[in-house]
């Protein structure tokens, strides 16, 4: 775990991995304090004294490669034969190993996704939009699965055979999405990717509209730069037909229908007719509500989601218009700007009550 700036948050992540059900001596935790600035580590160093399986690792300011570099730095240090990635803000059941590593054994695969689970759901009406996007999120991941198409790593809960993470030669450090570019290069090497419903993995949702801008922003950039970082072999024969398939009509429902139904709509206003694309949107936004009812009436362990009542599943398809501002706005940045990295951080709060956490 790459961790900066996490006072509020690491000594419950340690203390969790404590009561996580494993065979004796065969666990470890390794943390890289990013350069805190905080009581990081201050807490991480109280916490080796209680806990023999911590080990700790320490960036200075300007070492560079964002979250990716303190991962490699970490995987230096590595001799087993599974990695299990999580956020400070990590909460995992205690019997989620000893599931979750034969299940992967048994699959073959080389790295398994846990379901994110928004652990605060309940806060405000933005964390119960979160909870249904997560759901969404498992949902369609399972679906393009299932049809052979493309799955993909979400960061926080992403389970990884060292050996495949060697092969695709570690973190890219020149991205700001470690876990969606890390997705591509397991996919061009021929590594498969699985995704379980449960156990789960819980995470704190954001509180604030600004928060989930900053955030979104990140994931929107980062997701679009790997095709066009590796557009080139995502239409070679490296992958399968219904993989490129699959891609095609991801990026085209993720990142051009954002861009192109404003281009539809500007052209509409300035033309006084009716817009063209707007009715696909529509569409979109419906099955998207389709996949919230399914993913949110599925038996799951983990926090409950928000009751299916018409009230949740219009929000949660509201909700889902924020990818229409935020696509295109990063979109045209990316267009304008010159490439820069910059790893803007999502604080998490823990146990802070709902006033401090505003104020934060």
């Amino acid at each position: 775990m790459a961790a900066r700036d996490e006072q509020a948050v690491i000594a419950r992540l340690v203390e969790g991995i404590a009561q996580l059900r494993y065979p004796p001596g065969r666990l470890s935790l390794w943390v890289v304090d990013d350069a805190s600035s905080d009581l990081t580590p201050q807490l991480l160093g109280k916490l080796q004294q209680r806990f023999g399986f911590l080990n700790v690792l320490r960036r200075e300011p300007g070492a560079g490669g964002g979250k990716s570099g303190a991962l490699n730095l970490v995987c230096e240090q590595l001799q087993g034969r599974w990695m299990l990635v999580l956020d400070a803000d990590a909460d995992l059941q205690p019997d989620t190993l000893e599931r979750l590593i034969p299940m992967a054994e048994a699959g073959g695969w080389a790295a398994v996704q846990l379901r994110k689970a928004v652990a605060n759901p309940l806060v405000n009406w933005l964390t119960r939009a979160q909870a249904m996007e997560m759901a969404l999120d498992a949902e369609i991941q399972q679906g393009r699965l299932a049809c052979g198409g493309v799955s993909e790593l979400r960061g926080n809960g992403q389970l990884l055979r060292r050996d495949g993470l060697q092969r695709c030669g570690g973190f890219n450090e020149e991205t700001v999405t470690d876990d969606l570019d890390l997705s591509f290069r397991f996919l061009l090497e021929g590594l498969p990717i699985g995704v379980v419903w449960d156990p789960p993995v819980q995470e704190e949702a954001v509180l604030t509209l600004a928060a989930l801008w900053r955030q979104r922003q990140r994931w929107a950039e980062g997701g679009l730069q790997r095709f066009f970082d590796y557009w080139p072999q995502l239409w070679s024969a490296r992958i399968t037909r219904v993989q490129r398939i699959d891609l095609a009509c991801f990026f085209l429902l993720q990142y051009a229908m954002p861009v192109v139904a404003w281009a539809d709509l500007l052209g509409a206003l300035l033309s006084r007719t009716s817009p063209v694309f707007w009715p696909l949107s529509f569409l979109a936004f419906s099955l998207s509500g389709v996949s919230i009812l399914s993913g949110c009436r599925r038996p799951s362990e983990g926090p409950g989601f928000p009751p299916m009542n018409p009230w949740n599943l219009a929000l949660g398809i509201a909700y889902l218009g924020h990818w229409f501002l935020v696509i295109p706005w990063t979109t045209l940045r990316m267009a304008l700007l010159p490439k820069t990295l910059i790893w803007a951080k999502t604080t998490h709060l823990g146990g802070e009550p709902l006033e401090d956490a505003a104020a934060a």
